[in-house]
């Protein structure tokens, strides 16, 4: 009896272990914990895109001083709407803007952007309204969004291009969205300049 008993509980045993080591894997998968301590810095330029003919057109004292000469295109970015950033799950703080380039193109501006890192983060142009605490956490995939891609690091300044089909003026705000856990670590009210 006792040696039936022993051959039974060792693939009993056998099999809880082999179940252990799955979950605690799809765990690790899933959570990806690590992340909590590893933080990844992009610094990158602000986008300067200039017109060919504006670049490409010699200045000439006649123009410069003639009044009547139209007035010319700015020589960089113009910032169109801007906020700043609120914590919602994580701690989270930097500068949102939406800036029109010389080109008529858009781009999202992460600026001295500090959050934790996690699994499948992603910039969010969104028209939810930015909430305060744990209200604010959810709510940013109940309306209109577009994902402009994954967050290239938690630290740093960063541009995020928009779709030229994607019309900046129908979003008001910009979330820094777990797509993993559906949650926001942090998002901005866009203010139009």
């Amino acid at each position: 009896m006792g040696r039936v008993r022993g051959m039974v509980t060792r693939p009993v045993v056998v099999g809880v272990l082999v179940v252990a080591v799955a979950l605690v894997g799809v765990g690790l998968y899933w959570f990806q914990p690590w992340k909590l301590w590893q933080d990844e810095t992009v610094e990158e330029a602000l986008p300067e895109v200039t017109t060919s003919s504006a670049a490409s057109a010699p200045a000439t004292p006649q123009a410069e001083a003639s009044p009547s000469a139209e007035p010319s295109e700015p020589a960089g970015p113009v910032t169109v709407a801007s906020g700043e950033l609120i914590s919602h799950e994580h701690a989270t703080s930097g500068t949102v803007k939406l800036l029109r380039l010389t080109d008529g193109s858009h781009v999202v501006r992460l600026e001295d952007l500090d959050t934790s890192n996690g699994p499948d983060l992603r910039v969010w142009l969104t028209d939810a309204p930015v909430k305060e605490g744990q209200d604010g956490w959810h709510v940013f995939d109940d309306g209109a969004y577009e994902s402009l891609g994954k967050l290239k690091g938690n630290k740093g300044s960063q541009n995020y291009p928009l779709p030229a089909d994607v019309d900046p003026a129908a979003f008001t705000s910009v979330s820094i969205w777990c797509d993993r856990f559906d949650v926001s670590f942090g998002a901005a009210e866009l203010a139009r300049a």
